[in-house]
């Protein structure tokens, strides 16, 4: 018979999942061992390994879970009937929110997915294209100039850059607020694109050759 799960099988999981972000955010992930894992949550190793075969298992879980509660917050923070300015004010104060108390978890997803196998990586990289996804359309709803040339991407891309780095000198209880930064990056994306130039999107070297 399989052995059943206790009632707080999630929750130790789920326990487990941070106190690895946390270790592979301050240690890098191939120096923190499973020995070192066991230890910051306070388990027996062997009772480690009943949650997680391998470091790997821990490290596609934490950035899957990430992935999950950032789509899940943003995909309800989005709501496409808004003037283009408020939906991706909203988009973006909810990415902002959801950051929150997920510094580690959002730097393990920046710095160690590469750690992973390529078919994990794809899975992963799926969710993110995503998050993408929906940001680009809501700049679109700002710029449409900008669709179908290749200004797009960078400027979406840029937007990502503005929020994804803010960790690393954003301060809760500082002069700035998340809601304050979210009223910047979507002023500063909106002003921005208002007067960029389209540029459609560069023939292909074999394509203009062959002309």
């Amino acid at each position: 018979m399989a052995r059943s799960r206790a009632s707080d099988y999630d929750d130790k999981r789920r326990t487990i999942l941070n106190r690895s972000a946390e270790l592979f955010s301050e240690h890098g992930y191939d120096r923190a061992s499973m020995n070192k894992i066991a230890e910051a949550c306070g388990v027996s190793k062997a009772n480690l390994y009943h949650y997680y075969k391998d470091k790997e298992e821990l490290l596609f879980d934490v950035i899957r879970f990430h992935l999950e509660e950032l789509l899940e917050t943003v995909e309800a923070a989005d709501h496409p009937e808004l003037p283009p300015p408020e939906r991706l004010r909203d988009l973006v104060g909810g990415l902002l929110e959801a950051y929150r108390d997920a510094d580690s978890q959002h730097n393990v997803q920046i710095n160690s997915l590469r750690f992973l196998p390529p078919e994990r990586q794809a899975e992963l990289k799926a969710m993110e294209r995503e998050l993408v996804r929906i940001f680009s359309d809501a700049v679109l709803g700002i710029a449409p100039q900008l669709k179908g040339t290749r200004m797009l991407k960078p400027v979406t891309m840029s937007l990502f850059g503005m929020l994804n780095w803010h960790y690393l000198w954003f301060r809760d209880g500082g002069d700035v607020t998340r809601a304050d930064y979210a009223d910047l990056v979507t002023k500063l994306i909106s002003d921005g694109t208002r007067t960029l130039r389209a540029q459609p999107r560069a023939a292909s070297k074999r394509s203009a050759a062959a002309e």
